[in-house]
């Protein structure tokens, strides 16, 4: 069991990775959040496009058929890098586990929850946050593993 002055000494290593954490996640969040809305909003426009483009196919076919085309592959490759990247899961994952930190770090600092009995409340908090960023990369690893194996798929469906 640590002494006071040990635990007085760990506390500000514990909460600055705590801290550390919080931030690296909100970024994320945010960065996620709005590459999401960004091809959202790309993809909404062009599709809406895309019927006034054929249109012009009655006036200019080839031009019409051809910027109609690009219009329709464009939609595909915006949703390919949406699936690829996962912004829309990154986003709320990331999201949800900075909210997480920020309530240990709030029960810590109020000394309430399982941190006003504990024995060593900093042990506790560094055990927290450690445990929820470990959940969290593991995760990540499975979707990531999981995106590769879709990839793999549909490269070896196209050849």
């Amino acid at each position: 069991m640590m002494n006071t002055t040990e635990t007085n000494q760990t506390t500000p290593v514990v909460l600055q990775r705590l801290e550390s954490e919080i931030d690296w996640y909100d970024k994320k969040s945010v960065h996620n959040q709005h590459m999401f809305k960004r091809l959202k909003t790309a993809t909404l426009a062009i599709s809406v496009s895309i019927p006034l483009c054929a249109l012009l196919v009655t006036w200019r076919p080839i031009v019409g058929g051809v910027i109609t085309g690009m219009l329709g592959a464009s939609i595909t490759l915006l949703e390919g890098l949406q699936q690829l990247n996962q912004y829309h899961d990154n986003w709320t994952t990331y999201r949800s586990t900075a909210e997480d930190l920020k309530h240990e770090k709030f029960l810590f600092l109020s000394k309430a929850g399982a941190y006003a009995t504990a024995s060593n409340p900093t042990a506790l908090l560094a055990e927290n946050v450690e445990s929820r960023v470990s959940q969290e990369h593991s995760r990540w690893t499975q979707v990531q593993a999981q995106a590769l194996a879709q990839k793999a798929q549909v490269a070896a469906n196209t050849h």
